[in-house]
């Protein structure tokens, strides 16, 4: 077994690390344009390693491969999606959310959805269905801390989400944003590191990619099946879902903001898919190793899926990789956490009040206190919650996706959308999305096995958004000249 102690330590000099830079961020950090999108000051490299950080963080290391434990081959199609979702990231939004900056001074996603259509109202709508979504994808990462450090140090995943949130509040609340992408570039880093060596030790554990598939074959091939033990038709809308849902992510979006040179762009694709493919090893090997160690009788059935990271990394690494492992959940979960809170405390000081007509007289006071709110908010829910760490994500990424992608993504290269079909898709998504989740929670209905309520809500509001938007077409206003360029370049 390893040492706790070594663990720990290296665990606590990141955190010293972290806590530095968190600082040297604070003291540039002088207003709320700072705090909320860094004034359009990161590069490309940045760009790509802090979108890939926010994409996976904890489920990469966490539910990913309890995810691939519980499920199988069927669990790789929420990553497949990979190099699709970053090329359309970047063409089909990026660029004209990135100029968006610059015509308008737009540094928050409801804002670029409200300068589109020239509506108050899509944009309170659009905030309020940040606020909601990040609660649960928040509460993802945060019971994923947890769930890290009751692994370290065996206090409890209740007691380890408390404290974690601890540390991440700190963090968020002295460097906002930009704290977040200066420490993206060292856990990037880190996480691919960790995720490569992982996945060494899992082919020398198992014998191989060989030696895991002959054991895994012998005693349950549906496992390692085309679809995994999920059907069909769930897989195709797990892979739905998580290709376009990307370009409702706010906390992966939002990041287009910062880029200083829209120009390099076009090489975005390969940067960031590159990274999450490293990634994939981890979230992959880890799920597929622990399943066939459970096979021959090496470790005894896991009694929830989130524990097969900590499984196989305290029982089967070295102690210095034990360590590294662990000290990347935290810092993808920092990084990931501080995305969400800078979007959701935008959505709370910025979107909301301008939604109202008002204003806060110190954003960037408002913005912080925020943060505080937020983050215990998501740390309460994590710790009252019994859903696992993965269906957490995808609640939270389905949410995302069936409120935003219509408005924001087709609507920013439609000259068609109306302010009406906005509203109604939001309105779809975000009233559907939450009625749905809670019927299947209280077990009094559901859909049939393999669809899934993040699938059904994504298409029903891309439907009502063509439809409402062909059916008012004749009222629409034309965007401002400004805004017409950036849809048209």
């Amino acid at each position: 077994m390893t040492p706790r102690w070594i663990i720990g330590g290296v665990g606590l000099v990141y955190v010293l690390s972290i806590g530095w830079i968190g600082y040297a961020a604070a003291r540039r950090t002088r207003t709320a344009r700072d705090f909320f999108a860094t004034h359009r000051g990161i590069g490309l490299l940045a760009l790509a390693l802090s979108t890939m950080s926010a994409s996976l963080s904890g489920f990469a290391f966490i539910g990913g491969p309890g995810l691939v434990y519980g499920l199988g081959l069927g669990a790789v199609f929420i990553v497949l999606p990979a190099c699709v979702t970053n090329a359309l990231a970047a063409w089909v939004l990026g660029k004209r959310l990135r100029l968006l900056t610059e015509v308008r001074g737009v540094i928050t996603l409801p804002e670029a959805i409200r300068v589109r259509y020239d509506s108050a109202l899509a944009q309170g709508l659009a905030a309020v269905a940040i606020l909601v979504a990040v609660v649960g994808y928040l509460g993802a990462n945060v019971l994923a801390l947890g769930v890290a450090i009751d692994a370290i140090f065996g206090v409890g995943v209740g007691p380890g989400i408390w404290i974690g949130t601890s540390v991440v509040v700190a963090y968020c609340v002295a460097g906002g944003i930009l704290a977040g992408v200066w420490t993206d570039l060292l856990q990037g880093a880190w996480m691919m590191a960790g995720s490569v060596l992982v996945f060494a030790v899992v082919l020398e554990v198992g014998g191989g990619l060989g030696g895991l598939s002959r054991s895994i074959l012998a005693a349950d091939p549906t496992f390692l099946a085309p679809w995994g033990k999920l059907s069909p038709l769930a897989a195709v809308g797990f892979y739905f879902v998580f290709s376009v849902g990307v370009l409702g992510q706010p906390h992966v979006m939002h990041k287009f903001f910062m880029l200083r040179d829209p120009l390099r762009l076009k090489w975005f694709p390969a940067l960031a898919t590159a990274a999450l493919l490293m990634m994939v090893l981890l979230f992959f090997g880890v799920g597929v190793a622990v399943k066939a160690l459970e096979i021959r009788g090496a470790i005894p059935p896991l009694e929830v899926n989130d524990d097969a990271t900590p499984t196989f990394v305290l029982g089967f690494t070295p102690t210095v990789l034990a360590a590294l492992v662990f000290s990347a959940v935290a810092a993808a979960i920092m990084s990931t956490v501080n995305s969400f809170v800078n979007v959701a405390a935008a959505a709370i000081t910025r979107d909301l009040p301008q939604a109202l007509g008002r204003s806060w007289s110190n954003e960037l006071r408002v913005g912080r206190w925020s943060t505080v709110a937020v983050c215990l908010f998501a740390a309460g829910v994590a710790a009252a919650s019994d859903t696992m760490v993965a269906f957490l994500g995808i609640f939270g990424w389905g949410l995302f996706a069936s409120t935003l992608v219509p408005a924001l993504a087709v609507g920013l290269n439609w000259s068609g959308a109306t302010r009406e079909g906005a509203i109604a898709s939001i309105a779809i998504g975000l009233g559907g999305t939450i009625v749905l989740e809670v019927l299947a929670y209280l077990g009094a209905w559901s859909f049939p096995v393999g669809v899934s309520v993040s699938a059904v809500t994504l298409i029903a509001s891309l439907g009502v958004f063509l439809v409402v938007s062909i059916a008012t077409r004749s009222r629409r206003p034309m965007p401002a000249p400004e805004i017409q360029a950036v849809m048209e370049a």
